[in-house]
């Protein structure tokens, strides 16, 4: 299916790693100029090459500190010297990781910097972007959020809080951005088996018998740990977000918005 991005310019923040490259790989895919925003040179670099060879007909390299205003700022300046315009801005960093902490077990430093990436990363590239988004033919905001919004777990406070502030900034953004035709919508993914999670099955002890390659046994941890089950019995592979991300992004979505779109493997809430 061809999904109108050829030749579109795409923005993806926290775009080196997990979902945030796997949505700029399809974006790619489809033949879009391709930017990619994120902290480490090496990671930047790794990624421009691998969108190339996915097909982009443009990739960006952009080093910048998204907890830094001015950092973002300067970023986005080098893609209206580069594009002039934006279609596209993905907003898909994680929030820092604390660790699996309930509530009194977290300062406020670490309240404030999970929602320094969490919630204000977005705020500071959609704050950047709406000048160029404006300028575009067509343009679309899509901040990819998560499930355990609804679904809560009292070991991710922090995280879900973040999380829940970016999808209410998504409704109301959608809200006030619709009479310019700019469209603002959230994916929200559930169980998927991001490099966090990875990691975090290679601190269990042997035995939990975990593989951090094996999707069933991702799932089973996430179900144990933090009650999160999903009906398709499996965690998700990032690759299984990004088509999704890249739909919503895209001109052939034209009349979504303000939506907050699951992509869980199945669960009790919509």
């Amino acid at each position: 299916m061809d999904l109108g991005l050829g030749g579109a310019a795409v923005l993806v923040s926290g775009g080196t790693k997990g979902m945030g490259r796997a949505a700029a790989e399809c974006f790619a895919g489809e033949g879009a100029r391709v930017a990619v925003l994120g902290r480490t040179p090496a990671a930047l670099e790794a990624t421009a090459q691998a969108l190339r060879e996915r097909g982009a007909a443009d990739v960006v390299e952009l080093p910048a500190d998204l907890t830094d205003r001015g950092s973002v700022e300067d970023a986005f300046a080098l893609v209206e010297q580069r594009w002039g315009e934006l279609n596209v801005l993905v907003n898909a960093a994680g929030p820092v990781d604390v660790g699996i902490k309930r509530f009194e077990q977290l300062d406020d430093t670490e309240w404030q910097a999970t929602f320094d990436i969490g919630t204000m990363s977005a705020v500071r590239c959609v704050r950047a972007a709406l000048p160029l988004l404006r300028r575009a033919d067509w343009a679309r905001i899509v901040n990819v959020s998560a499930h355990s919004t609804k679904r809560q777990s009292p070991d991710i406070v922090a995280y879900t809080a973040a999380k829940a502030a970016l999808t209410s900034l998504s409704k109301n953004l959608s809200l006030s951005l619709a009479p310019e035709g700019i469209l603002v919508n959230t994916v929200s993914p559930g169980s998927f088996n991001s490099e966090g999670m990875k990691q975090y099955l290679r601190d269990l002890p042997p035995e939990r018998n975990a593989d951090p390659d094996d999707l069933n046994d991702v799932m089973r941890i996430m179900a144990e740990d933090f009650g999160h089950p999903a009906h398709l019995l499996r965690a998700g592979d990032p690759a299984e977000i990004g088509p999704v991300i890249a739909f919503v992004g895209s001109p052939l979505n034209s009349y979504m918005t303000g939506a907050d779109v699951n992509v869980d493997g199945g669960s009790d809430f919509t």
